[in-house]
């Protein structure tokens, strides 16, 4: 009604005074295209120019604009993906200030100490890196870079820990004199070049192991392959594993040289990441836990039929083992429990550090120190001819323990190194045994088609030779003698004498492959 009673351009004032009270309420954008409807000086009606102010207000209302900056508004609206990486000190950061707090993410001082977190890195850092090594195949770039990073840097805490040691030095007017200069720990600086060297051989190893080096391949368990059931025997425990798989005739003789020495290879770094190992753990010492939970005796540790089988006269390692039962590892893991358990308590009586008088003194000191090196020996070869066991209660002690930072970084390092070579050298064993079998099946069916053939040429008719009994038409049955033993007669009237055969019996190619393939076989891997 305003509109028709005071005419156009009264109604444009009134709205323009409208949107100026109004300015603060909609301060949106778009008010660059209301204020030209405005301005407009109007050959349009009022009507029509106040529905096109409405419908204009109402299409901004449907689309609000962000208050934010431009670039906050862009960094929220970006996807995860998009983000930058943390940076290497970010990384770095967060790692030791982990360790700092001992594991312990509340900060109450509950953590684990600095050793036992230091040790529990560097088992985890492996465990997300190398995981259970299934197939021979070169490690992938990223986790290569991840694992020479993340090691040096729990590694660079040995280059702090140092002792003193004498070193002579010259002043300016010519003096000689005799300081005390610091040096990284004795242990530290022998082992830790030492283990990054065998750390780099077996990433140089699993590099080697590229496809154009390979003549074998991978295929899943429950693949339909012909051959599969033979390659199953060596791992049925591993049933997840994928077998090796080689072809028909086997390997070629070139290959199975380089698979052979790369096999030496690993196995020379796991004899001596086993010797660093055993070496860090015997100089750790015993906690006074593992102490107290000991019986009373060697004989009470043992027990009665051990006990008896080492304390004979004539002592044999290996003939102790074989009859032990050793069939599964949780058997073999409570025989050397118990061994170490009692060569604990002989070194403690030797060296008279215990205090309970209920220890009694019924075996002589020399007795003792004979007990003990047996034990001590039992234990070294169920280390080598087991070495994928799982870590006994007397070494998970020391680890959990143990309060020097140098110790556990050896104890650590050293042990992931052993497992790593031990999975390296299980994974070429399965390789190689896959070799054998298809050499093995092949052998037997060239045999099988030779005696095919013979088969059918004395069906077809063709001349056969002709023995001597056959000659003069005497009709004698071989059956009734023996096969192993030579019939002969002097004469007429003598008897008839039967000559044993002394030609010693020669085996097969296949039985003398089994036989020295069964003695020369390596346990199952355990990893």
């Amino acid at each position: 009604m305003v509109l028709t009673l005071h005419g156009g351009n009264r109604s444009i004032q009134k709205l323009r005074s409208f949107h100026h009270k109004s300015k603060k309420m909609f301060d949106i954008p778009g008010k660059n295209f209301l204020s030209g409807i405005l301005k407009n000086d109007g050959e349009d009606s009022p009507l029509e120019t106040q529905q096109e102010v409405g419908s204009a207000i109402f299409a901004v209302e449907k689309s609000p604009v962000s208050k934010f900056p431009e670039s906050a508004a862009e960094a929220r609206s970006a996807s995860p993906k998009e983000r930058h990486p943390p940076s290497d000190m970010d990384m770095m950061k967060e790692k030791f200030g982990k360790l700092l707090l001992g594991e312990d993410m509340s900060g109450g001082g509950k953590g684990v100490s600095s050793a036992l977190a230091l040790s529990n890195a560097i088992t985890n850092l492996a465990a997300s890196i190398f995981g259970e090594i299934h197939k021979l195949e070169p490690m992938a770039p990223d986790r290569r870079t991840r694992w020479k990073k993340e090691i040096d840097w729990l590694l660079s805490v040995t280059d702090h820990i140092v002792e003193f040691v004498p070193s002579k030095q010259t002043s300016k007017d010519g003096t000689n004199m005799e300081v005390m200069v610091t040096r990284q720990r004795k242990d530290l600086l022998m082992n830790i070049p030492a283990l990054k060297k065998l750390d780099a051989m077996l990433i140089e190893t699993l590099d080697n192991f590229g496809s154009e080096n390979k003549e074998f391949w991978y295929a899943k368990k429950n693949s339909n392959d012909s051959d599969n059931e033979s390659s199953q025997s060596r791992q049925d425990d591993k049933w997840w594993h994928p077998v090796a798989k080689v072809p028909p005739n086997g390997l070629s003789e070139s290959c199975r040289r380089w698979l052979q020495s790369q096999k030496d290879s690993v196995n020379q770094v796991l004899k001596a990441a086993m010797a660093i190992n055993a070496q860090v753990l015997s100089e750790m010492e015993i906690p006074e836990s593992y102490i107290e939970s000991l019986p009373k005796n060697g004989r009470a540790s043992l027990g009665e039929s051990i006990y008896k089988n080492i304390t004979v006269e004539y002592f044999d390692p290996e003939q102790f083992l074989s009859t032990m039962d050793l069939s599964a590892e949780h058997k073999v893991l409570d025989l050397k429990d118990r061994i170490e358990a009692s060569s604990v308590i002989w070194k403690r009586k030797m060296h008279q550090k215990d205090s309970r008088s209920t220890w009694g003194s019924a075996v002589s000191l020399e007795k003792r120190e004979l007990f003990e090196e047996r034990a001590e020996t039992i234990l070294l070869i169920i280390k080598q001819r087991f070495p994928g066991i799982s870590q006994s209660q007397l070494d998970i002690s020391k680890i959990q323990f143990n309060k020097d930072v140098g110790q556990s970084i050896l104890e650590s390092y050293s042990r992931i190194l052993e497992t790593l070579a031990y999975t390296v050298l299980s994974r070429i064993e399965d390789v190689l045994y896959a070799d054998a079998q298809a050499q093995k099946s092949s052998k037997s069916s060239s045999s099988g088609e030779s005696e095919e053939e013979g088969e059918k040429l004395n069906a077809s008719g063709s001349p056969t030779t002709k023995t001597l009994l056959d000659f003069m038409g005497w009709n004698i049955d071989a059956a009734n003698f023996p096969k192993d033993q030579e019939c002969y007669c002097k004469g007429e009237n003598d008897t008839m004498m039967v000559k044993p055969n002394t030609t010693p019996k020669k085996g097969t190619y296949l039985e003398r492959l089994e036989n020295c393939m069964s003695g020369t076989r390596s346990p199952s891997g355990r990893h």
